[in-house]
């Protein structure tokens, strides 16, 4: 993939933040603009979001808890997420992911009232990647140039209500953020926008930034001491240095905000920026910027929305200076772009196709932008419409259901019709792809084997795909004491991972209801070792909301594995046996359990 390289103007993207354009210039409306002065943050609407949750290496990640507003849910087996309407704070709506061994993966958009928004979100694992000792402090350095100098007795424990001292090894798990790198609006939190010295929101151009978090031997978490800092190195890529500042402010995110704060600066030294910390998260070397916000709705000739493409923004005066984002399911697309300045705008399947649909420069002034309508022509050599239907088992058409594709390495979703219809365009890298679907009936928990196709630039006509023949039933079943609970989806939700930081590797299986009304869960782990259909494994873990107390084992109890699927089958099992609270009311529990979770390791 060729590197691209983040614009002097720093886009605000959200990944739905970036705009497209017809390749007939379009009458632009302006509209009224918010100052950057003082940030509203308390303005409220409601809007939706949705998208897929992947890991570094581009796999999806099923079982994430992801947060918008006041509501969670979990990703499904592809990494799906999605929320309906939702009230979220306008000038700062949030999406969370929270996944054991990552980092929280956190995206920031400016909300419309009844407007949708859509992310393809990867996350950054915790991997330690250095220690040093807490009384005498030390130095830890990736490869890539980023590193941290900590100072002799600077460390302390955060968990613990007074903040004590910690003096043992400190664990670090950190990364650079390539401010070149094209899949950077995937892996850095929030959409590059920030409250400067003065309140202001504005407008980020990075240099670089570093995720960092620091753990205690027993896995605590641990930061600096209050009136101590530590210096933290970034190194500025060969390409940009030459224009890299003298003096650069620092910025720290602020999750529970999803902005930047301004906080601090650094000192160019040679190919790096130095700057000096007080606590540790997110940091991000930025130039700030004034900003005007644009929208626009892209669809092709018979005006059909064309969802999930990339979209490529840029300098006109030098186009090496550039962002990628989304459309969503609509085809609507809304953000932040600089102002008083000429871009170039070009479509793509995906930030590795190098082919644009089309292309366009546009003009910012002062004022906030509206394109309206936007019309791609449907004799694009590579754009590709698709069209066919959806039945159950039956053969009656499926309305609550979802064709799945996965091109190029990625998931797309496509809703369907109350006739069990699909008709939807995408756009190609080429003139042909290969791509896969699987269609999924929700109500019937029932899917069709994947099925394999070429895709062509213009109309493809797919035919009827049966979502029948493979359950996608999944379930969590179990007693505590003669009392009964019971889950299955897809009201619930359910996953299953491989945990390999302990030995030897333990599988943990857990199921979530998450509800106004209820937030309920239940996780069983037991080893991963020789495990197959008819095996019986040790537990090693049982923990549930519907016990609050903390228990060991009396006797070892096994889990029966009844069925061992490939990754993207099925793991099924069940188990019974006896457990007792600690001290000193040492209740006793007997358990019992059976479950159906689709394996995704």
């Amino acid at each position: 993939m060729s590197k691209q390289l983040f614009s002097k103007f720093a886009l605000l993207l959200s990944v739905t933040a970036i705009l497209v354009f017809n390749s007939c210039q379009k009458e632009i409306n302006e509209l009224s603009v918010t100052p950057n002065g003082n940030t509203d943050l308390t303005t409220r609407v409601n809007a939706s979001v949705s998208g897929f949750v992947t890991d570094e290496n581009n796999t999806a990640v099923s079982g994430a808890t992801v947060k918008f507003g006041t509501t969670t849910v979990m990703t499904d087996e592809y990494g799906y997420f999605r929320f309906a309407l939702t009230s979220v704070i306008k000038n700062a709506a949030m999406v969370s992911v929270t996944y054991p061994g990552y980092f929280k993966g956190i995206k920031t958009f400016i909300a419309e009232e009844g407007k949708s928004a859509f992310f393809r979100i990867a996350l950054l694992p915790k991997t330690a990647s250095g220690t040093f000792n807490a009384t005498s402090g030390g130095v830890v350095s990736l490869p890539n140039g980023l590193s941290i100098s900590f100072p002799s007795n600077a460390i302390s424990d955060f968990t613990s209500s007074n903040s004590s001292p910690y003096s043992g090894t400190v664990h670090v798990s950190f990364h650079w953020l390539n401010p070149t790198a094209n899949n950077l609006a995937q892996i850095m939190p929030g959409d590059l926008r920030g409250i400067d010295n003065n309140g202001a929101l504005k407008l980020l151009q990075t240099y670089g930034m570093a995720a960092v978090e620091l753990t205690g031997d027993a896995g605590q978490l641990l930061n600096i001491t209050t009136g101590k800092t530590a210096t933290i190195t970034f190194p500025i890529p060969t390409s940009i240095v030459g224009r890299a500042p003298a003096n650069i402010p620092l910025w720290s995110f602020d999750e529970a905000l999803g902005l930047w704060k301004q906080e601090g600066n650094a000192v160019k030294t040679g190919t790096n920026y130095v700057g000096e910390v007080s606590h540790f998260s997110f940091w991000n070397c930025d130039v700030p910027n004034n900003y005007v916000q644009f929208n626009c709705t892209v669809v092709n000739a018979n005006g059909a929305p064309i969802p999930y493409a990339w979209v490529k923004i840029s300098l006109v005066s030098d186009p090496y200076y550039s962002r990628y984002g989304l459309t969503d399911s609509s085809g609507y697309v809304a953000g932040a772009i600089p102002d008083n300045a000429q871009l170039k705008l070009e479509v793509f399947t995906d930030f590795a196709c190098g082919l644009p649909a089309y292309t366009q420069t546009f003009t910012t002034a002062n004022a906030n932008v509206s394109l309206g309508n936007i019309t791609i022509p449907n004799n694009v050599i590579n754009l590709a419409t698709l069209a066919g239907t959806v039945t159950d088992c039956s053969n009656n058409p499926v309305s609550n259901g979802y064709l799945l594709m996965m091109k190029n390495g990625q998931y797309y979703r496509y809703g369907l019709s109350a006739s069990g219809s699909f008709d939807f365009s995408t756009i190609l890298c080429n003139g042909s792809e290969n791509a896969t679907f699987i269609a999924e009936d929700i109500t019937a928990a029932q899917q069709s084997t994947p099925l394999n196709f070429t895709i062509n630039s213009g109309a493809n006509t797919l035919g009827n795909f049966q979502a029948c023949g493979i359950t996608a039933q999944q379930f969590f079943n179990y007693t505590i004491n003669g009392a009964n609970y019971a889950m299955s989806s897809p009201a619930d939700t359910f996953y299953m991972y491989v945990n390999s930081q302990i030995t030897p590797n333990r599988i943990e299986i857990s199921g979530q209801n998450i509800s106004s009304t209820s937030n309920r869960f239940i996780t069983v782990g037991f080893d991963n070792s020789a495990i197959a259909v008819g095996s019986s494994q040790t537990m090693s873990l049982y923990y549930s909301s519907d016990i609050n107390d903390s228990t060991s084992f009396n006797t070892p109890i096994m889990v029966n594995i009844t069925e061992y699927g490939p990754v993207g089958a099925f793991i099924s099992g069940n188990f019974s046996g006896n457990m007792t609270g600690t001290a000193p009311l040492n209740t006793p529990y007997v358990i019992s359990g059976s479950f159906r979770v689709r394996r995704y390791q």
